[in-house]
């Protein structure tokens, strides 16, 4: 992906004694009463906030925070408890800017935030009068809320088109460079696993891999659904029948490739869906109409784990099972271990990924976690975000 880095901008002295709009995401959780409860979003945007502020720039960060009404200040919706934080991480006050898009007063050197983003009339719709105020503030813009990068909004993807100059920070940078190396030049045999409880919910997803990767590993009430279309008794477990004819069409795109969606041998049974309930390895072939499919068996993880351990690029996309449950964690275990120990350029990302990823510690094995949900799930569609597109185009206009 071609895109102008700030870090190159910066690196060059391009930066300098300029004003720089930083876009971040810092829509971070908050108790009742406001207080912020977990800030790694805020930790992970100061990267990009020193880079400017160590090359001499006028410095100026918004994000959205909530879902505030557009023009209807309420004091819940404001970023001063992030400015304060932080101001406590950086060693700095960190003024709060109200009503910004008239102006900013920001000196080379200074650092400030402005308020809530949403809070703008039109933000959300790309009002183009806004945009344009907007990119009147600064001479570099910069995108570094890979989580926003999937919505075209004022202050995501208009202010980008009429800023002086478009670049990509840190860690949005991260993000594009990450998926470009898994999706657009992947080291081959790409393998894919996509998990999770429905079909229907990553049917677009399903269908754009299969016309890309070699191995289509899937997982939960996802590989129900296969286990079906594949005329496997699955007993009463979570599945989506009327999607067979879906399922066998991407089984059938991969066969046409000369690859494969592997259906489990066997899984891992119970009779009901609980912490405590007695855990069956059982045959694929030898489900009983009771029972409910919780996780894959050992002799599937086995397979699924060397198929994992030869491939070129890995993209990973939900656990395999009831992971939150000790007896039904094998699979995903035995995926991620398998993953972690891979070779491969691996790229991960949604919650319960980032979940699993946690509670196995292979966070350092990962190629690149990506922390976009939302925006993650839209790449692996084949979709082209918005802010990878008008990036690309100031980059090469």
């Amino acid at each position: 992906m071609n895109f102008i880095r700030f870090s190159d901008l910066c690196a060059s002295g391009k930066a300098a004694g300029q004003r720089v709009f930083i876009r971040a995401d810092l829509n971070v959780p908050q108790d009742a009463s406001g207080a912020i409860t977990e800030d790694t979003r805020i930790r992970a945007s100061i990267p990009c906030l020193q880079m400017a502020l160590d090359a001499g720039a006028a410095v100026m960060v918004t994000s959205h925070l909530g879902r505030p009404t557009e023009g209807e200040f309420k004091p819940a919706d404001s970023l001063a408890p992030v400015a304060k934080r932080m101001g406590e991480l950086m060693g700095r006050e960190i003024p709060v800017v109200a009503n910004w898009t008239d102006g900013v007063e920001v000196q080379p050197g200074q650092l400030v935030m402005l308020e809530n983003c949403r809070l703008n009339p039109g933000e959300k719709k790309n009002n183009e009068a806004l945009a344009r105020k907007m990119a009147s503030l600064c001479d570099i813009f910069v995108h570094d809320a890979f989580g926003t990068a999937h919505r075209a909004e004022a202050s995501t993807y208009g202010i980008a088109q009429y800023a002086p100059i478009a670049s990509a920070g840190p860690l949005l940078a991260a993000e594009m460079d990450a998926i470009s190396k898994a999706l657009a030049n992947p080291r081959r045999p790409l393998v894919a696993i996509v998990a999770g409880s429905k079909v229907s919910t990553k049917l677009t997803i399903l269908k754009a891999l299969s016309a890309n990767v070699d191995g289509l590993i899937v997982g939960g009430g996802i590989a129900n659904t296969f286990m079906l279309a594949a005329g496997l008794n699955i007993g009463k477990s979570l599945a989506e029948p009327d999607l067979l004819d879906q399922a066998r069409a991407v089984i059938e795109a991969m066969k046409a490739r000369g690859a494969e969606v592997p259906i489990p041998t066997d899984v891992v049974t119970a009779k009901t869906f609980a912490f405590d309930a007695p855990a069956t390895v059982k045959l694929a072939t030898e489900v009983q109409d009771d029972d409910l499919i919780l996780d894959i068996g050992p002799e599937t993880t086995a397979k699924l784990a060397a198929q994992l351990k030869a491939a070129g690029t890995i993209v990973w996309n939900g656990p395999v099972g009831v992971f939150e449950f000790e007896a039904f964690s094998k699979g995903t275990e035995g995926i991620a271990r398998a993953i972690a120990e891979s070779s491969a350029f691996s790229i991960a990302g949604g919650g319960d990924t980032l979940a699993a990823i946690a509670k196995y510690g292979i966070e350092k094995d990962v190629g690149y976690i990506s922390t976009g949900g939302g925006a993650f799930l839209e790449v692996l569609e084949g979709k082209t975000l918005p802010a990878f597109e008008i990036l690309q185009q100031r980059a090469e206009g």
